[in-house]
């Protein structure tokens, strides 16, 4: 009987395992957006739900580049959240000085980057690009901020290029997914939506 028992319960927590990994999957390929984004021409899927204007900002976890956690808690006032793919390639490269300049006419403003770069790497990125006005974040990690926001890549490991802008009351107020991963951003759409909070 204890035999009978025994087996009942592996069945038991097996029957869970799966129900909970089935649950997980689906709740996974519920927020994929296949071609969502394109590099290059080709397709790639967005992992996570789609971050729309009104809503309240999702909540992450990412690193800085001390290696301490930031989360949405930690950041305050009107807040630009930029994600790229990496900080080495050339046009992050000059999305991010852009916004480090146009971060100087900004009062009460503070610009993120966000990028699967490790902490380290982002640090010295910054210190040879002369970025003073951006704080770049890492999500290599977790992919948490990339999820919540709807921006990972599922093939590659990376996030979309993308502009989140955040009021002093968490709310979502503008966004911008661009569609394809080699271009760079609409500044001034951008611009005009943090200037509309000041």
């Amino acid at each position: 009987m204890l035999r009978t028992g025994k087996r009942t319960n592996q069945w038991l927590v097996g029957a869970l395992i799966a129900v909970f990994t089935l649950t997980m999957l689906l709740e996974i390929m519920a927020g994929e957006r296949q071609g969502a984004v394109t590099m290059r021409g080709n397709p790639l899927t967005l992992l996570g739900n789609e971050v729309k204007e009104g809503q309240p900002a999702p909540d992450f976890s990412v690193l800085g580049n001390d290696m301490t956690p930031v989360t949405l808690a930690d950041t305050s006032g009107i807040r630009v959240f930029l994600t790229v793919p990496s900080l080495d390639t050339g046009v992050c490269d000059a999305e991010v000085r852009r916004f480090n300049e146009e971060a100087a006419g900004l009062d009460n403003v503070t610009v993120y980057a966000i990028s699967a770069d490790l902490p380290f790497a982002q640090k010295r990125w910054c210190g040879n690009a002369g970025i003073d006005r951006v704080i770049t974040l890492s999500d290599h990690r977790d992919m948490f901020f990339a999820r919540a926001y709807g921006v990972q890549i599922k093939e590659l490991r990376l996030l979309a290029r993308a502009v989140f802008v955040v009021d002093a009351n968490n709310k979502v107020v503008y966004t911008q997914l661009v569609p394809e991963i080699a271009q760079l951003p609409d500044y001034d759409a951008v611009l005009a939506a943090v200037r509309r909070l000041q």
